[in-house]
C-alpha cells in the first residue's frame, strides 16, 4: 500500500510539472489547397487535388509532427476545359498514372523535423502513392494558423512510368518529365 501511494504521488508530481504537451491542430480541408504542376517536352498541365484530412503537431509552438491523407479521386486539371479536360482527368486517374480506383488516397507522414529558421522547418516524411512509400524532404513555413510547402516528387518512384524518358528512350516529344511539383497551403 505504501508503494502504491509513492507511485501515485510521483505520477501527480510528474504530471503537475510538465509545462507543455503536444497539440495536434487539424487542418481545414475546405480552405487548405494542393496545386500540382506536371511538365512535358511540349508544355505542361496544372490542377488541384483535395485533402481528405490532416493535422500538424506542435509542442511549445514548434512544429513536431504532421500526418495527411489526400483524396486522389478529387484529382483534376485546371488548365483545360471541356472534352480535353475530361480526357486528361480520366487518364490521370487511370492505372497509367495514379490508379485512383484501387488507390483512392495518398498519405504523407512526417518522420523527422529540423528547425531551419524562425518558422521554417526541414521535414523528412514518408509519402505513399499507389501503395508505394518513399521518403521525401522539403521545407515548410509556418505563420500563425497557416503553413506552406513546395514539394518536388519523382513519379517513377511510385510506379508511374507512363511516357517517361527514364524508361522509354525513343519516346521523343511525347515524353513527360519524371518530376511533378506540389504547392501546398494549409489552414488550421
Amino acid at each position: 500500500m505504501k508503494n502504491l501511494k509513492t507511485i501515485a504521488i510521483a505520477l501527480l508530481v510528474a504530471v503537475g510539472t510538465t509545462t507543455a504537451f503536444a497539440q495536434a491542430k487539424k487542418i481545414d480541408t475546405q480552405k487548405s489547397t494542393i496545386n500540382w504542376l506536371g511538365k512535358k517536352v511540349t508544355g505542361e498541365h496544372s490542377g488541384t487535388v483535395n485533402f481528405k484530412e490532416g493535422f500538424l503537431v506542435f509542442k511549445k509552438n514548434k512544429l513536431t509532427g504532421g500526418n495527411f491523407t489526400v483524396d486522389m479521386t478529387s484529382l483534376t486539371s485546371t488548365d483545360l476545359s471541356g472534352e480535353w479536360k475530361g480526357k486528361l482527368d480520366g487518364h490521370l486517374k487511370s492505372e497509367d498514372f495514379f490508379g485512383t480506383e484501387k488507390n483512392p488516397t495518398s498519405t504523407l507522414v512526417f518522420k523527422k523535423i529540423a528547425a531551419k529558421a524562425n518558422g521554417v522547418y526541414t521535414v523528412t516524411a514518408d509519402l505513399t502513392i499507389k501503395g508505394i512509400t518513399n521518403p521525401v524532404t522539403f521545407d515548410i513555413t509556418v505563420k500563425g494558423n497557416t503553413a506552406s510547402a513546395k514539394l518536388t516528387i519523382d513519379r517513377t518512384k511510385y510506379g508511374i512510368k507512363y511516357n517517361s524518358k527514364s524508361f522509354f528512350d525513343s519516346i521523343g516529344d511525347k515524353a513527360i518529365y519524371d518530376d511533378f511539383e506540389l504547392n501546398v497551403n494549409l489552414v488550421f
